[in-house]
Formats: structure tokens, C-alpha cells, sequence
């Protein structure tokens, strides 16, 4: 079983044969593109928010004026919320004055996973319907609903929707973990989601990969 984390999933895909390492290359440029085209139509983005109940967090960014949304959930205790600058601004004063530990303003380019990229799937879209999709070798476990997926026409379409929708790494790994999981190998440089899984899960293992 594979995961990728946001734009990770790409990587994923090639790593269990869903994509050529060439046709990924091509999917990561195209999605680039149109998410900066869609950055540069609105006034976007994106804070993270430690110590805090989920149910807390997506309380507010209902009830918070102009577009906020949860964007990832990353592991227990720290979520990042995507949106409308200003309402990112006020989010965040009224996540603290409800017992956030911090509530940090990313220095991004945009909302991403928000309604502010929606005009960013049509490009995608079309760049993954002249893409070849094989089956994967093994479950590809989306972000947009953190389930292990085999049909190349769904993982399509979850491509598309995880530009509008949250990352659901939590959830994901707690999927995984469900199925059978008990060691995670991050393939890459860093550290970061080897961190998440563990304050996710202490019980499991996690390693380095090359």
C-alpha cells in the first residue's frame, strides 16, 4: 500500500505503477500551472492551527465570515485552514481566543485545497484525460477520503477533487493502519510525515527511505 501527502499522491502513483515517472513529471507541471492561475484570481491563504480539537476548528470555519475551510489534517493537534486572506485573519484571532495553542499565517501563494482553486481543475482535468492511468500494483490510499483505491478512473477523479477538498493524512494513516499497516517508509529527504504518522500512531514503525 502507498500514500502521498498533497502533491505526494503523484509520487505514489508512480511508485506503484498507476504512472510512468515521465507522465507524473507532466501531471505535477500541468497542476502547478493551474493552481498558480488560480492563485493569481483571488486573495488566498493559509494558516496552521496547534492545539486544537478538529471539531473546534471546523466550528469556526463555518462560522467564520467569507471562504475558510479546513485543509489538512495532518495529525492529531494540528490542522491548517485555507481561505479568503481576511477571513484566514479572523479565523485565526478567534481560534486563539478559543484555546488554540498557536495559529500560524503560512507563507504560501494561495488557498490551496479550498473553493479558491476550483478554477484550477478544468486544466487539470484535462491534462489527466490525456494521461495514461494503469491499475496500481498495490492500494493507493487518496487524500480526498483517506481509502485504499485500485480503479484508475476513481483515483482520476480523486485527483481532481483533492484541488477543492482537504488532506485527510489522519484519517489516511488511520486507514492504513486499519488494513494492515504497521511500518511506514518515507521515500525522500525529509522527516515531516514520518513525525505525523508517529503522533498519529505511537504503536507503528517508521523509517527512512532511500
Amino acid at each position: 500500500m502507498v500514500a502521498g501527502h498533497s502533491l505526494g499522491e503523484f509520487s505514489a502513483l508512480v511508485a506503484s505503477g498507476v504512472l510512468s515517472f515521465e507522465d507524473g513529471l507532466k501531471l505535477v507541471r500541468e497542476r502547478a500551472f493551474a493552481m498558480q492561475e488560480a492563485c493569481e484570481l483571488s486573495h488566498g491563504t493559509m494558516a496552521a492551527i496547534l492545539g486544537l480539537d478538529d471539531k473546534k476548528i471546523e466550528l469556526i470555519c463555518k462560522t467564520t465570515p467569507g471562504i475558510v475551510v479546513t485543509a489538512n489534517y495532518n495529525c492529531p493537534g494540528q490542522l491548517v485552514i485555507s481561505g479568503e486572506k481576511k477571513s484566514i485573519e479572523n479565523a485565526c484571532e478567534n481560534l486563539i481566543e478559543v484555546g488554540a495553542r498557536r495559529a500560524v499565517i503560512l507563507p504560501v501563494g494561495g488557498a490551496f485545497h479550498s473553493p479558491l482553486m476550483e478554477t484550477a481543475k478544468e486544466r487539470l482535468s484535462k491534462a489527466i484525460k490525456n494521461t495514461k492511468f494503469l491499475k496500481p500494483n498495490c492500494p493507493v490510499y487518496q487524500n480526498v477520503n483517506g481509502n485504499g483505491i485500485i480503479d484508475p478512473e476513481l483515483i482520476k477523479k480523486n485527483l481532481v477533487a483533492q484541488l477543492t477538498s482537504p488532506v485527510l493524512w489522519t484519517q489516511t494513516v488511520q486507514k492504513m493502519i486499519f488494513d494492515g499497516a504497521k511500518q511506514f517508509i518515507e521515500v525522500g529527504p525529509g522527516k515531516v510525515l514520518q513525525g505525523l504518522v508517529k503522533k498519529i500512531d505511537r504503536s507503528v514503525e517508521v523509517h527512512q527511505g532511500i
